[in-house]
């Protein structure tokens, strides 16, 4: 199903996840590690540096004007990434509160007065797809027959 993932796209997501790549040397008198200057990078520095620019430009095109203002400032794809998730999904105590209300609906669920199937099937999938989508399963209930 993922055939079309390269290892490039691998490289840009852990970049999002991680962080980017900081050339560093280090010092002789103290023994101290510090980023280089960027006339100091080589060429393999310019393209490891470039991976956090790719990433943060293919976050860039897949949101609109008002989440651009919101992470316009930020330098680097991870902080772009965390503010959006925290912008759409909340802190995890947000999270777990949509996942408890969610959780919620879908134990009470029922067909409400003049409903279609369809309509409550709707509504069903709609709370499953929201939980899938806060990284919650719903398990399915088994019943046995009491013998």
């Amino acid at each position: 199903m993922y055939d079309f993932i390269t290892a490039e796209d691998s490289e840009l997501w852990d970049v999002i996840c991680d962080g980017p790549f900081i050339p560093i040397k280090t010092t002789s008198e103290p023994l101290v590690i510090v980023p280089k200057l960027r006339k100091e990078y080589n060429d393999a520095d310019r393209k490891v540096i470039q991976k956090n620019f790719r990433a943060k430009n293919i976050l860039i095109c897949g949101i609109g004007p008002d989440e651009y203002n919101r992470i316009s400032a930020y330098q680097y794809a991870k902080e772009i990434w965390e503010a959006l998730q925290t912008a759409h999904e909340g802190t995890t105590q947000v999270k777990q509160l949509k996942i408890d209300m969610l959780t919620t609906e879908y134990e009470l669920l029922r067909i409400k007065d003049n409903e279609s199937i369809q309509d409550m099937h709707t509504r069903f999938t709609s709370i499953i797809n929201e939980l899938h989508s806060l990284g919650e399963i719903i398990q399915g209930k088994t019943f046995q027959e009491n013998t």
